[in-house]
């Protein structure tokens, strides 16, 4: 407990560090990106400086603890996977996290272990590949809405799904995938927004001499 203790101070210490021009630089190189998606680009700009802003302050806090830490955010929603050496490198892993404002939720899906193999790792970029493949292949799912992220087989679908039809279809997807031992969806389902024109305000309502609107299915014209 006493190393994790230390490790949080030298965060704390390091953590303002151009950290938030770095991440402003990051994600400004992945505008078209965000542009594309259903979330705004504010939202993806957002993500973006976010996972940078929680990784620097990892890597700050204990370089070899959390260097097999994978962050993912999307949606203010933040990912952490992979392995830490210890339960409570994982606790404080979580606590760096929240330390950025802009996280709504955190996913704390660390593994406690050894760092993963280069084998290992190479067979979970093929299942991330093949899931991608096949989402993209997918009427049923847009799949530049979907963030993926595989470790020991265990794939995370983040991001947003128009429909809850969508974000089970995204999910069964994944699962059919060879060498998948789980999927886990925290994907959110939100309806892309309406044009412009559908947004338009209804028309003025027009009423008769007694103050009755006109289309209230009253029978007019009577003598």
């Amino acid at each position: 407990m006493r190393k994790i203790a230390v490790l949080l101070a030298v965060f704390a210490a390091s953590a303002g560090v151009s950290g938030c021009m770095t991440a402003a630089l990051g994600a400004a190189a992945s505008v078209g990106i965000y542009a594309a998606q259903d979330r705004t680009i504010g939202e993806g700009i957002d993500d973006a400086a976010a996972s940078q802003q929680v990784k620097m302050r990892l890597m700050a806090a204990d370089r070899a603890a959390f260097q097999e830490v994978d962050v993912e955010v999307a949606n203010g929603n933040l990912l952490l996977s992979g392995t830490a050496p210890t339960e409570e490198h994982k606790q404080a892993a979580e606590t760096i996290a929240r330390s950025v404002r802009t996280i709504d939720h955190i996913y704390n899906e660390i593994v406690v272990g050894q760092p993963s193999t280069m084998m290992v790792n190479a067979q979970d970029e093929l299942i991330t590949a093949q899931i991608r493949a096949r989402l993209t292949a997918s009427p049923a799912v847009r799949a530049i809405n979907v963030n993926i992220e595989t470790f020991h087989g265990n794939v995370y679908l983040m991001g947003l799904a128009r429909s809850d039809y969508e974000l089970r279809r995204a999910a069964e997807i994944a699962s059919t995938v060879g060498g998948v031992r789980r999927v886990v969806s925290f994907m959110q389902v939100r309806a892309p927004d309406l044009p412009y024109y559908a947004q338009a305000p209804a028309g003025p309502e027009f009423r008769g001499p007694d103050g009755v609107p006109a289309d209230d299915g009253a029978p007019t014209g009577q003598n």
